[in-house]
Formats: C-alpha cells, structure tokens, sequence
C-alpha cells in the first residue's frame, strides 16, 4: 500500500495539472498563439534553467561510480537506437516516427523520478549518477532523431543536426550545470534564488501546454502507436535491463535509479521539444497522459516485485 501511495503522489498531481490545462484552453482562456509563445518560452528559458540547476547543485565526485554511469550511459544508447531502428521497420507513417522514438525512451527522470526516489528512500539517491548517464543522450539524439524524422528533410541534415546540438539550449544548460558542479563554482544567493525561480515554471508551464494542446480526436486515431509506445516505455525497457543490472550487482538506490531511468514515464519536455522542432506533438502528448496514468500501477508493481527480492 506504501508503495502505491508514493507512486500516486508523484503521478496523479501531474495527471490533474494536464486536466487544467485542458479545462483552460475549453473555456477559451488559452488561444493557439499564446500557445505557441509558452511552448517556446519553456523551451529556452524554464527547462534549460531548471535543468541546470539540478545539475549544478549535484555533488557527482561524491556519489561517482563509473561503473554505474556507464552501464546509464551504454543502456540509454542501446534502448534509443534500438527504438529507432524498430521504428523504421514497422511504423508506416513516417510522420509520427520522430515523435514515436522519443517518447518510447525518454524518461522523467530528474522531475519525477527525483520525486518518487525521494519518497522512497528520504533522498536522491543514485538519482545523480543516473542524470549523468543518461540525460544527456536523452537530450543529444532527441534533436538528431526530430530533425532527421522531420517533415521538412532537407540535404545536409547531418550538419543540420549537428548545428542543432550545438545551440539546442537545453543542451547548453547542461553542459553549463555539469561544469558548473564539477569546478565547484559559486554563484549569488539572489542569483541562484532568481534562477530557481524560473525553473521551478519548467514542469507546470510544460504541463498546463500538453493539457491545453491535447486534441481528443487527433489522439484517439493515434491510440495504437500511444499505447505501443506506452509499453515499450513503461515495460519492455525494464524487463531487458533491469535483470541484466541486478546479474551486474546493482541493487538498493542503484537499481530504484535505474527503475525511474527505464520505466518513468514520458518526460513533458519531450513535448515542448518536439513541437518546437516542427512537430504536431499530438502522439507525444497523448503518450505522456498515457504513460503517466499507467505508470502509478507499473512502478509499484516494480516496487512490489523488487522489495519481495530483498533488491531494494
């Protein structure tokens, strides 16, 4: 029941911020411009701060284990490029692949899973590690795969994405935050408390979008590739990977990071990403409310089956 309860906490709060959103956009109080403008504002502003932030503040050379980062890191790689290469085989409409690929492996890792490691175990954990990882793959092959998975494919892609990388500003935030830990840097209190205050719009501003931007009839022809997409998410990474790592001796906050790693569900940054790449963002949306319902019953369930094992 414990474990239900924590799984809920972090989940169904989220759920009910998406269900305002839709609810404000009902009754006209959000238009498709302004829209657009928070969308675009969460994208360079409230998620890179909030997720330089978390990297800064994170003591890495006090919890390192390389061995742990890598196993992140190698898995991330192999879940992504897997994804996308099962993509190319079976999903027809080439349309929706990049949007498909991304919400299939990226995970909410620093925003829930922080939330659900902290109810768990009283503190982050091996949360930390896990960031290191793999959230910056996350972020690298999210632009790659929406740029090459685009509609508009042009010649000379790879330079484009490449370029793309390189002013993407949420991966300048977190190659900014990495440093910024690593040399133990300082910044101002009002500095920091200004900065933290911006970050802390990140998730509801992204949230309260995906509400607003929800199209009912659009998502409901797009329910199989939502619920494929849902499984592989919340499931099929986990029952790989997650009984490779405990062969490897991962247990206790290792293995609970690499749970919230593998079966958390969809970040909402994924959403605001892929609609400021030129994407309709309808089955990335529908997958995060899919995703973040059923995740309350699968991560338990992972919970449950890892505490009856004596793992965590």
């Amino acid at each position: 029941m414990d474990s239900l309860i924590y799984s809920l906490n972090a989940t169904v709060p989220v759920f009910l911020v998406i269900i305002l959103g839709y609810f404000l956009r009902y009754i006209k109080m959000f238009d498709e411009p302004f829209l657009k403008a928070a969308d675009k504002f969460n994208f360079k502003v409230t998620l890179p701060a909030m997720l330089f932030m978390d990297l800064a503040v994170t003591d890495f050379a006090a919890v390192f284990d390389l061995k742990y980062v890598i196993y992140c890191f190698v898995v991330t790689l192999l879940c992504i490029l897997g994804i996308w290469g099962l993509t190319k085989l079976f999903i027809k409409d080439k349309s929706i692949s990049g949007e498909f690929v991304q919400a299939s492996y990226r995970s909410s890792a620093a925003v829930l899973g922080m939330a659900l490691v902290v109810n768990i175990s009283g503190d982050s954990g091996m949360i930390p590690l896990m960031i290191l990882g793999a959230v910056p793959l996350y972020n690298i092959f999210a632009v790659i795969i929406l740029t090459f998975e685009g509609k508009n494919r042009e010649e000379g892609m790879i330079k484009k994405a490449f370029a793309d990388i390189l002013k993407n500003p949420i991966i300048i935030s977190i190659v900014l935050g990495f440093l910024y830990s690593m040399l133990k840097l300082s910044m101002p209190e009002i500095l920091e408390t200004a900065i933290n205050n911006v970050a802390k719009m990140a998730t509801p501003l992204a949230l309260i979008c995906i509400g607003a931007g929800f199209e009912g009839k659009k998502a409901v022809k797009m329910i199989k590739p939502t619920l494929v997409a849902s499984t592989i998410k919340l499931v099929l990474q986990s029952v790989v990977f997650l009984p490779l790592a405990v062969w490897l001796g991962f247990t206790g906050d290792k293995l609970l990071a690499l749970m919230i790693m593998l079966g958390s569900p969809t970040t909402p940054s994924s959403y605001v990403m892929a609609r400021n790449m030129g994407h309709e963002g309808v089955l990335t949306s529908s997958v995060i409310v899919m995703t973040t319902i059923l995740s309350s019953f699968t991560i338990t369930g992972e919970i449950f089956i890892m505490k009856r094992l004596g793992l965590v």
